[in-house]
């Protein structure tokens, strides 16, 4: 396929670009960060995304959303990313509608999806264990009690876990830490006896939270997708996940780049303006055609995401560790390039470096991600 946008696609890009820069600039996030915003994110912009049909945009029809595909949901992420604007779309909209509407069965799906299109309900995800993200190191226990389990252990970095009304938690009810099987999706309610959570505002000023889970009951109807078979399902979910925080990436790194080249076209420096030096203007060069190759790599996950997800793992590592590799360059060269101003909290450089050092660790890192691509190739 073209990668290439569809005129639906750029219409889709126009509106949410034009609701995101206007109602959430940079200097939204600055505020919610400087009042120490106990939610983290605007309400009122959250219900303006789902009234646009932004919060449905994986929901099928049929449970009220819009039933489109994984290549708009990325396309809304890029523009989340130029702004850097807090929002529960990812951990809500992305991942956890893919996993209800992956493994959910008919009476999950009518009970939470058509709550995520409109708003009204927030879930994420809760997969990481440690400081790094490995899921098949999960070894929060799972332990069959009654017509249940009973649920016990820590989840860390989960995305949006604060304000979240549903947790879609990854526990391991047979074998042990580092196994594919035995690993389970439960469908988990904050409120429940024995759930602690405490809010851990990243570097980015972005949310965040740690969960535990001590002896917290649930029945057999929360389980997600098959027991002991949960790797298949969250696989396609973290990858999904992984090609819409590339798509966040690229956003994020086209932002540097422009801010970045007009300061260059307005800074003067011994008598000149500094775009005249052929050396800034090489490494603007080189960034812009990494960016673009990045966006091209991103597209084409994002479409392998849609034609079949289980064909798709490649493509979205690729993706993925470049999108990351790319923003650390874009995020770097633009403090860089900014000079000693690029260092103050006044220029909003800085919120990027912070965001795109959280987004190479959300689901995997470059690092991750290439060795996940030399095990597929038996290296």
């Amino acid at each position: 396929m073209a990668l290439v946008l569809t005129e639906e696609q750029s219409m889709l890009r126009d509106s949410a670009r034009g609701l995101i820069s206007d109602k959430a600039p940079v200097s939204h996030l600055r505020s919610l960060r400087d009042s120490k915003d106990p939610t983290g994110f605007s309400k009122e912009l959250w219900h303006s995304f789902a009234e646009m049909g932004f919060a449905g945009l994986l929901v099928p029809e049929e449970f009220g959303g819009s039933g489109l595909g994984f290549m708009e949901a990325g396309i809304v992420m890029e523009e989340i990313g130029r702004t850097l604007m807090p929002s529960p779309f990812l951990a809500t909209s992305v991942v956890a509608a893919s996993a209800l509407n992956r493994g959910g069965n008919v009476a999950q799906k009518s009970e939470y999806l058509p709550k995520i299109s409109n708003g009204s309900l927030l879930a994420t995800l809760a997969i990481d264990e440690g400081v790094k993200h490995r899921p098949l190191q999960t070894n929060l226990q799972a332990v069959r009690a009654g017509n249940g389990f009973k649920l016990s252990g820590a989840k860390a970095l989960v995305v949006d876990g604060h304000v979240a009304d549903l947790f879609i938690v990854a526990a391991r009810t047979a074998g042990s830490a580092g196994e594919r099987d035995g690993l389970t999706l439960f469908l988990v309610n904050p409120r429940a006896k024995g759930v602690a959570v405490e809010r851990t505002i990243m570097v980015d000023a972005h949310n965040a939270a740690r969960i535990e889970l001590a002896n917290v009951e649930v029945n057999a109807d929360s389980v997600l997708g098959e027991v002991d078979q949960g790797a298949v399902l969250l696989d396609g979910v973290l990858d999904i996940g992984r090609g819409a925080v590339a798509s966040e990436m690229v956003g994020l790194s086209e932002e540097v780049f422009n801010r970045t080249v007009e300061y260059l076209k307005n800074r003067k420096q011994f008598g000149k303006l500094i775009g005249e030096f052929q050396a800034l203007q090489h490494r603007a060069a080189e960034l812009y055609v990494d960016i673009e190759i990045t966006r091209a790599a991103t597209m084409k996950a994002l479409q392998a995401l849609d034609a079949d997800i289980a064909k798709a793992a490649s493509a979205v590592a690729v993706a993925k560790a470049r999108a990351g590799t790319t923003a650390t360059r874009a995020v770097q060269e633009g403090v860089q390039m900014h000079g000693g101003m690029g260092m103050t909290d006044q220029f909003d450089i800085g919120f990027f470096m912070k965001r795109a050092r959280v987004c190479e660790e959300l689901f995997g890192d470059a690092n991750y991600h290439t060795e996940q691509l030399a095990k597929a190739r038996g290296y």
